[in-house]
């Protein structure tokens, strides 16, 4: 990360094993986030405009522009950091500037465990639902830890499989020996050179995947996605932005409207493709952990995320859709 051209207190911040978000609101404060939560830093950057200088000479670092005329920019730096900065006047009391640190170790589902993400059960759950070839969702809002449990399972998968990620930045880390990666592009000054999320799982599809693994299915491809988890590539999985697993079936028909698809389709495609959902969510404490497991049916032409396991600080229980989720393992 030394590449980095930011103030050492900055970069301290940013290398710190236990943040995963560092947040400058103007010249009035720090924040970061990660293991022990929100807190507020005693660490100072300079006046409104030296923190402005730094948002757009880290802009210029990652090839993109902030001014008063693009006063918005969200950029990928060295190290596995993605920016995004707002400056005035959009951010009218000073310059925004957001980090998101994605590192580079990867954690397996015993070292999440340890963290306390899930217990033992949970973990014996997890790992017979990669080990059965079903298709996941990993749910949960912004910082929620979906992307680093979405690592851990797919470092579970058999090493004779071939595994395609696709991402929009390199976030999926992973030890597994036959991992390839696809990455989108966004177009250039002149509009040209777009190379969507859409575009790549419809590549991946020719790459002879065994399992395709989306980063965050958030637009349009989510009609690719469910084409592509009707067509045997099973094992597949993507996180998702949602509050609960039941607001799942909601946010894939709002994704699917982006793509033409009408909410029926949507319904009967997902309840074809999807096997389970995994929600995770952050406690009071600031730890993030699998609140949880959904699987999904078709009710009367409606898309059901139905509770087959719920998890709290006593242990695993079993939902109403625990029998389903049996049954499904069973054949796998």
């Amino acid at each position: 990360m030394s590449a980095l051209a930011a103030p050492a207190a900055l970069t301290a911040l940013l290398e710190a094993s236990d943040v995963t978000d560092v947040l400058v609101n103007g010249a009035q404060a720090v924040w970061v986030d990660g293991v022990k939560g929100l807190r507020r830093v005693a660490v100072h950057l300079g006046d409104e405009g030296a923190v402005r200088s730094l948002a757009v000479r880290l802009a210029a670092q990652a090839g993109r522009r902030l001014d008063d005329a693009s006063p918005m920019v969200d950029a990928h730096l060295p190290g596995g950091i993605r920016m995004h900065a707002v400056v005035p006047p959009v951010a009218p009391a000073g310059p925004l500037i957001s980090f998101r640190v994605f590192r580079r170790q990867a954690l397996t589902l015993e070292d999440l465990q340890r963290h306390g993400t899930f217990d033992a059960a949970g973990a014996k759950v997890l790992r017979a639902l990669v080990e059965g070839h079903v298709n996941l969702m990993v749910s949960g809002a912004t910082g929620a830890g979906k992307t680093t449990l979405l690592s851990a399972l797919v470092s579970l998968a058999s090493p004779a499989e071939r595994i395609v990620v696709i991402e929009e930045a390199e976030e999926i880390v992973t030890p597994h020996p036959h991992c390839v990666r696809l990455q989108a592009r966004g177009a250039n000054a002149e509009g040209a050179g777009l190379v969507s999320l859409t575009d790549l799982v419809r590549e991946s599809l020719r790459m002879r995947p065994d399992r395709i693994v989306l980063g965050e299915c958030r637009g349009p491809e989510v009609r690719e996605v469910l084409t592509a988890l009707n067509t045997g590539h099973e094992g597949s999985a993507a996180t998702i932005h949602a509050n609960s697993c039941r607001d799942v079936p909601a946010r894939l028909a709002a994704l699917g409207s982006l793509a033409g698809l009408d909410t029926r389709t949507v319904a009967v495609q997902a309840a074809a493709a999807l096997g389970a959902v995994v929600h995770l969510a952050r406690g009071n404490d600031g730890r993030r952990r699998v609140r949880e497991l959904a699987v999904f049916e078709l009710i009367e032409g409606e898309l059901v995320a139905r509770p087959a396991v719920l998890f709290s600080d006593s242990g695993p229980v079993e939902g109403p859709a625990w029998s389903s989720l049996e049954r499904r393992l069973a054949r796998s």
